[in-house]
């Protein structure tokens, strides 16, 4: 790869950077050529782009970006990284826990989620337990509908019970 080439490459990095703000990145190496395609495949089910990135052009395009949160990812950037961009925080941490069921990798190496840093595989877990926008939307309605729940079971109940004492 020229030098162009490696700047086009982290040209294009930059904008995905700049363009998410949910990223992870996860080591696959072990994982024969089978697995890191039913890895993918579990990925492109679950609308998560996965791309392995050489570290060093990966390390410029952070460098680059315009959110400089990300620089504290690029202590892990070492062997070899998938990089991994999705538009449900928790999805891509729930694909490698559900992945590793069946294989020791892949491993998270890093994840920016909304403005935080994660760093190290024991942070699998928070991250797939993390609610996404819509569960925490449907959340909010439950919580909201509740009050009004009981109100209205307990006027029925009420209802109820002035017919029978009319009967």
């Amino acid at each position: 790869m020229n030098k162009a080439e490696k700047t086009v490459v982290i040209d294009e990095l930059v904008q995905k950077l700049n363009a998410n703000n949910k990223i992870y990145l996860a080591d696959c190496s072990s994982l024969t050529v089978e697995k890191v395609n039913a890895f993918r495949k579990a990925c492109f089910e679950k609308k998560v782009s996965v791309t392995v990135v050489k570290n060093t052009l990966l390390k410029k395009a952070i460098e680059r970006a315009a959110d400089s949160r990300l620089a504290e990812l690029i202590p892990a950037l070492k062997g070899e990284t998938a990089l991994m961009f999705t538009d449900t925080s928790n999805v891509p941490a729930k694909v490698i826990k559900a992945f590793r069921k069946k294989e020791t990798k892949p491993a998270l190496k890093a994840a920016y989620v909304e403005e935080m840093v994660y760093i190290g595989d024991e942070n699998l877990e928070s991250l797939a337990s993390l609610k996404s926008k819509n569960e925490l939307i449907g959340d909010i309605i439950m919580l909201l509908q509740s009050p009004i729940q009981r109100v209205l079971g307990g006027l029925e109940n009420k209802t109820k019970g002035g017919e029978e004492a009319a009967a």
